[in-house]
């Protein structure tokens, strides 16, 4: 580290003195503290730190006879385990006892290091990457040399500065915990209003439904109700079809949400010549792709774009509405998948001329559009919650950067 390295970009008002540099082994010391198999057990993880062995919600068979020689932890201890060199060492704000398979280790002087700042500084991608210099082994069997790492030089600044710092990524972490929690409730909602306002097998009405809606649902084809098409992939070969293009081309690696408004690849007009330019509000279903193995990946165009050919392009017509339709699909995903799913071919797909003659049931258009409005907000709700989660996780990221050194 130089000496210009000796502060960070960032720092609270009122402290300016440098950060000191010292070896790991001057700032921490291994503890082997054995001998309380009364405590309970500590499981390791890579995001919340030490938790109870009971509340990780895996079963580990273990010998309890066996616990007399387990590690003790202590609130503010830190613990090298079998994925520190994936998610750094794990802070335990408990005490307990862990595998004596793994390494505990504690400040020397308490009084002069805040446990919370390391935890932040141990779990940052910076100091993660950085392990890969203490790390041996390949693949999942790396391990992490504490011996090594104590020989390693770490900066911090004076205690005050640390209690700032760490209440500062508290904060954050508490907001994106809360944020976190928002984004699963909804996306929990979803799915459980998805299960009861479709039917289900063998039936033709929904476990609920908007008041004023009491006719059964009518069994039609879909190619009854929508026309389709598809399209290629223009020569490559030739730059005038891609170099300055702004035409949206469509390509399984674009569809990864419900909506799609932009895609990895635009072409020109010269390239867009030969295929057709589907409308907003069109649906694209991908029908040839190795993400088939899991999912049936399905989206609304949000803007008019082009495919190519591992995709197929429903376009609603007359009575039925696109968005009830696109949440027909969500909802029925994996049935779907399972029913016309290809197998035997060397990448995966499905039998789209099928797809086109399967039978639905569907209501009304006006119950349609009601539950596609439904679920168009319910998903508008869930991007808002996701969005602001990913910029509270991109704010923290820039923070760690810059606010250590």
């Amino acid at each position: 580290m130089t000496e210009q390295a000796k502060v960070p970009a960032i720092r609270f008002a009122g402290f300016t003195d440098p950060w000191e540099q010292r070896k790991a082994s001057e700032v921490f010391q291994i503890v082997d503290d054995r001998g309380h198999p009364t405590l309970p057990v500590l499981s390791a993880t890579q995001n919340q730190g030490m938790i109870y062995r009971d509340d990780s919600g895996r079963y580990i068979g273990h010998d309890e006879s066996n616990e007399i020689g387990y590690k003790r932890v202590l609130p503010g201890d830190f613990v090298v385990h079998l994925r520190s060199f994936q998610g750094g060492f794990a802070h335990s704000q408990y005490e307990g006892i862990t595998s004596p398979a793994y390494t505990v280790f504690r400040a020397k002087e308490p009084t002069s290091h805040s446990d919370r700042f390391w935890k932040h500084w141990f779990m940052s991608e910076h100091f993660i990457a950085g392990l890969s210099t203490v790390t041996y082994g390949i693949r999942d069997g790396r391990s992490i040399s504490v011996d090594e790492f104590m020989n390693t030089f770490l900066a911090f600044p004076a205690v005050e500065e640390q209690a700032a710092i760490s209440r500062l990524f508290d904060y954050l972490d508490d907001l994106i915990t809360l944020h976190q929690r928002k984004y699963d409730k909804l996306v929990i909602l979803k799915k459980t209003m998805l299960e009861k306002m479709f039917p289900k097998d063998g039936e033709s009405v929904p476990e609920i439904r908007f008041a004023g809606f009491t006719d059964p649902w009518e069994q039609r084809k879909l190619s009854e109700v929508a026309t389709f098409g598809g399209g290629h992939t223009p020569p490559m070969a030739d730059p005038d079809n891609y170099e300055d293009g702004y035409v949206l081309w469509v390509t399984s690696q674009d569809v990864k949400s419900n909506y799609l408004d932009r895609t990895t690849t635009q072409i020109t007009e010269k390239g867009a010549k030969e295929l057709t330019l589907y409308p907003a509000g069109s649906l694209v279903m991908v029908t040839r792709s190795g993400i088939l193995r899991h999912t049936l990946p399905v989206a609304e165009l949000r803007k008019p774009s082009t495919v190519n050919q591992d995709i197929r392009v429903i376009l609603p017509q007359g009575e039925c509405c696109g968005e009830w339709l696109l949440q027909f699909f969500i909802s029925h995903n994996k049935e779907l998948l399972l029913e016309f799913g290809k197998t035997g071919t060397t990448v995966e797909s499905v039998d789209f001329g099928k797809i086109k003659d399967m039978l639905l049931y569907m209501p009304s258009t006006v119950e349609q559009q009601q539950i596609g409005d439904f679920f168009a907000k319910l998903d508008s709700l869930i991007t808002l919650h996701q969005r602001k989660l990913e910029l509270l996780q991109n704010i923290k990221k820039s923070l760690l950067d810059k606010m250590f050194v």
